[in-house]
């Protein structure tokens, strides 16, 4: 995945991103995929001020950044791409009970000593 970024400091202009993905299907085929967001950036004082017409921009025209002295800061997402990001985030118990490494050290107490019973043998 390549991502061109042009941004601004002016709240005015919108900050843009190029994402080019390449997507392999399961015959070996290849898809490219390109995609153009716009991200408007808010300084902070104006995020304050006029925080109902910044709300109402994230959920017409999707996530919107918030910068502080010119700084990224932040970024307000509406709930349905944050719900979709969580569900992305979090792994499926296939991808868990699959996965080639352990996710955390698990202590594991040693054996004891006892011995086995002899097995019975018959005649």
């Amino acid at each position: 995945m390549y991502q061109l970024k042009r941004s601004s400091t002016r709240s005015q202009k919108p900050s843009f991103t190029l994402t080019i993905s390449l997507i392999r299907t399961r015959y070996m085929t290849s898809h490219i995929l390109l995609r153009l967001e716009a991200m408007r950036n808010w300084p902070v004082q104006d995020a304050k001020a006029r925080f109902s017409e910044l709300l109402d921009t994230c959920l017409r025209e999707g996530p919107q950044l918030v910068t502080k002295r010119g700084a990224e800061t932040a970024v307000l997402v509406p709930v349905r791409d944050w719900r979709r990001l969580q569900r992305s985030a979090r792994p499926t118990l296939k991808d868990l009970l699959l996965a080639d490494k352990p996710r955390a050290d698990i202590p594991v107490p040693p054996r004891g000593r006892r011995r086995r019973r002899a097995p019975l043998r018959f005649a």
